[in-house]
This record gives structure tokens, sequence and C-alpha cells, in this order.
């Protein structure tokens, strides 16, 4: 890896396309080095992982009206879009928003933590979009989705976005726009162009991730995506974009980041080094924040240790500043207690999560939410004995780039009616690579299986899995069928512009 040091420069300055961030990043997507068989493999399982969260969120009203607005944008060739028939095509935008929309739906996706957050499976729908849409391989598709990972990792590494208030999607539109032009073999030219666009279109503030949490939480990185399409397909007609976009004077590090004094560092392949950032993320076992993972984990377990949860007196779990600020109670949202609040909202307090963990001694992606489950009174007593506190160390380990002590759990100190304690703790959470038991493909196809059961039929499960395990050798064709149906899907008639 070559790391890249990314500061303003002044007009005067006249800093040389070929020395900016994005022209770096578009080398690297239209290098030709090939995808190494163990990328392969991971690209093969997170599509089986965005297919089997995109089945289970297909009849919620975000996916539904998503998709809804697609179908009214029919066109061919054209692009599949999740649940319905596979002889329908859409512009492959549309497809792309769609498709996002009901992947980010339940939180329950890959993840990647380091100065910034991301969750890199949302490359795939719009990058799977364009492949159906212009008839590409497998082969080809593969490395599309392999590039996108490497970018936005390689982003999320080196540029914090969440200190300046801005949504970490910033960096998906520009990643999802090389993977595209790695895909189909764009010159970089044409790729830069595009990455300038997309990082222009898509910077937008955190308030959609923050207090009363709506549905746009899962729209957001959608219209990445969709932004995306369209910039590829501006900058293949020889359309130009806001040039230097991370570097100039009035560009995105000046006025948006930390400044014109600020240095930056990314890390980049070099020529003829394999992307392989895919492997450095991880997905979720349960449906929530990343952070929540390992404390999932950490609860069920000391839920089934208590013997009467009604004598605890006070839990605080000691944690990074990240999980503090974000889902804990150092962020100050009085909504993150409040047993009304909705599934977005739940999902973002680990407060609530860490008590009905421990009550239940598991997690499930729709009853663990349900406004009956959040309202129970012994819950919402629980709950409101649950606060958070950074600890340095948690911190320290959560920004480590060394694998054996990054760490995204706490320590969680119970104390109880009778004055006794109970201290545990976990660094990651059990389905992580470093884990108690590692995601491995079999646990991706019984997450797809448990995801998509009573949603799509016995055997459209296996005609998905069977064309995801063998995505390396799919023809156009096979692409093209990469996606699912589902039997009786309603269309509730919603009413917008189009």
């Amino acid at each position: 890896m070559i790391d890249h040091e990314v500061r303003t420069y002044k007009s005067s300055e006249n800093l040389a396309r070929e020395d900016q961030l994005a022209w770096k990043i578009a080398e690297v997507a239209s290098g030709p080095t090939p995808v190494d068989s163990e990328v392969t493999e991971m690209v093969i399982n997170r599509v089986i992982d965005n297919a089997s969260v995109a089945a289970a969120s297909v009849r919620r009203s975000a996916p539904l009206h998503a998709r809804e607005q697609a179908q009214t944008h029919p066109y061919s060739p054209g692009a599949t879009v999740f649940g319905l028939p596979l002889g329908e095509h859409f512009s492959p935008e549309w497809a792309a928003w769609a498709n996002g929309v009901a992947v980010r739906e339940l939180d329950f996706h890959d993840t990647f933590l380091a100065a910034e957050y991301s969750h890199p499976g949302d490359n795939i729908p719009p990058v799977l979009a364009v492949a159906q849409h212009k008839g590409i391989s497998g082969k080809d598709l593969i490395n599309g989705i392999a590039t996108g990972y490497e970018i936005q990792v390689d982003l999320v590494k080196g540029m914090c976005l969440h200190e300046h208030k801005i949504d970490h999607v910033a960096h998906l539109g520009p990643s999802a726009a090389a993977g595209i032009g790695a895909m189909l073999g764009l010159d970089t030219e044409v790729t830069f162009q595009a990455i300038q666009q997309a990082l222009h279109v898509t910077t937008a503030t955190r308030q959609s991730r923050k207090g009363e949490i709506s549905s746009w939480k899962a729209h957001a990185p959608a219209f990445a995506g969709k932004m995306a399409v369209e910039s590829v397909d501006r900058a293949m007609r020889g359309e130009g974009a806001p040039n230097p976009i991370y570097e100039g004077e009035d560009g995105f590090i000046a006025w948006i980041l930390s400044g014109p004094e600020a240095r930056y560092t990314i890390p980049l392949p070099g020529a003829g080094e394999a992307k392989r950032a895919i492997l450095d993320t991880y997905t979720k076992e349960h449906s929530a924040e990343y952070q929540a993972q390992a404390l999932i984990d950490l609860a069920r377990k000391l839920g089934g240790e208590i013997e009467d949860l009604t004598k605890i007196k006070r839990i605080v779990i000691h944690t990074s500043h990240h999980t503090h600020n974000v889902i804990g109670t150092g962020a100050n949202d009085p909504q993150k207690m409040d047993p009304k609040a909705s599934r977005e909202t739940l999902d973002h307090s680990i407060m609530y999560i860490f008590a009905v963990a421990m009550e239940d001694q598991g997690w499930h992606h729709e009853h663990s939410y349900a406004p009956e489950r959040a309202g129970r009174p012994e819950t919402v007593k629980l709950w409101h004995k649950i606060e958070t506190t950074e600890d340095k160390e948690w911190t320290r380990r959560y920004h480590s780039t060394d694998p054996n002590e990054k760490a995204f759990g706490g320590r969680v100190e119970i104390e109880f009616e009778d004055g006794s304690t109970l201290v545990d703790e976990i660094a990651v959470a059990d389905a992580h690579p470093f884990g108690a038991r590692p995601f491995a493909r079999a646990n991706y196809i019984e997450k797809f299986k448990t995801l998509s059961e009573g949603i799509l039929t016995g055997a459209e499960q296996t005609r998905f899995i069977d064309l995801a395990e063998n995505l390396e050798n799919l023809d156009a064709k096979g692409v093209a069928e990469l996606s699912f149906t589902v039997d009786g899907l309603e269309h509730t008639g919603s009413k917008g512009i189009f």
C-alpha cells in the first residue's frame, strides 16, 4: 500500500490532476490487477449477505416505496429489483436505488470501522445494477465490487467525516463510482471525473443518524449509489466535474472537513497490487449498529448468568468514544431512552439493545424492535438503569491498526441492589473473524435461508444461492438473474410525482 498525503491547494498552485486524490483512486480502478481467489470468495459471501437482509426487509415501508419509485422507470435492457419478477427490468440508477434501500433498511449487512464508519456492502447494489444493464460477466462484476470495497475502506481508514457531522455516505459515492469504472474498464480520466462528481453530490450532514432517526437512514446510501451511477454516465459522455474536489481551495477538505491547514493520509494499493480491503470488513450476526454486535453477545451471556434481573441497580458500559457518543448516553439523545422511538432510533440505542438482549438472551431482527417489546414495563425499567461512558483504552483499541487488538466491544459493570457487582467484557462480536464463532460461507447461507424463510420459496432460495456461489463463472445472462422474486408481493399504489 502507498500512503498519499492529501491537503488543500490554492487555485494559483495549479495542482496537477495526476497528484490529486481522485486521480489516484481512479488509477486503482483502471489498473488491470486480477482479483485474488480469497477476495472472490468474500465478494460472493457479501452478495449473499446483501440478498439476505434485502429479502427480510422487502415488505417494509421504505423498501416498498423505493421499489414503487423504481417501477415507474421501466427500461431495457435495464436491471432487476429485489422481489420483482426477473423479467421486469428498470433503469439501472433506479434499480440501484430500490435495492440499496432494501439492503440498508435493517442495518444488518457488513461494516468497516476506522477513522470513519461505513457499510461497504452498499457498493454492491449500484455496481450490480450497472452490470445487469450493460451485460457484464460475473468475473468483471467481482472486480467492480472488490474495487468499490477497496476505495471505501481506504478512505475510511484515512479521512474522518463524522467529527464534522458529515454522513459517511460521502465516501460511498466515490467508491461506487470507482467500482463501476473498474467493472466497465473505463479509462482513468473518465473514472476520475465520475469520482469527483459523485463526491460533490453525495455530501450531506449526519442529522440522518441523529435525534429522531427516520427512514432516510436507509435511503441515504441508496441515494449515494444512484448518484454514482449517474455520475459515471455523465463522465462517459465527456462531461467534467468540480476539480480538484478534495484539494481545491473551496473544496471538500477546505470547507467540509478540517480546513486549509489539514493533512490526511489515504492508503491505496500500488500499481499491480491486489485489492484486498474487503477482507478487512466484517458482517453482522445481529440486526443492529455494528458497535452493538459484541455487546449483544455479552448481554445474552450475562442474561443467562443472572437469576433475577430486577435486582440490578445500575449497569455501566465502559466503551469507545464512538459507541458512547453515537449509540450510547454520550449522544445526549432523549429519543434513545423513549419506548415509543422508531426502529431506526432503537437500533442506535445500546441501552435499549443491551436490556432486551439480557432479558431475551438473544436478538431478533423484527421481534426485538416491536413496539410491544420496546414498551414492556420491566424492559423500560432495566433499560433506564443502563448508561455508557468512554474508556480511553477502549477508544485506543477501536482505532488500533493492529487487528489482534482492534476492538468494538467494552467492559460492563453491573451493580446489584445488595451492593454486589458483576464485571465482564468482550472485545469483538462472536461472528467477527477473531470472534468465538467467525462467519464462514455456511453462516452466510444460513443467514440467507433464515432471513428469507417464509418470504422466498425453497426453490427460489436454492436458485439464488447456486448463482451466487458460481458468480465468477456467470455470463451476462447469469448476472442478469442475480436477484430474487417474491410471490404475491403487494403494491401499495402510493402516489408521488412519478
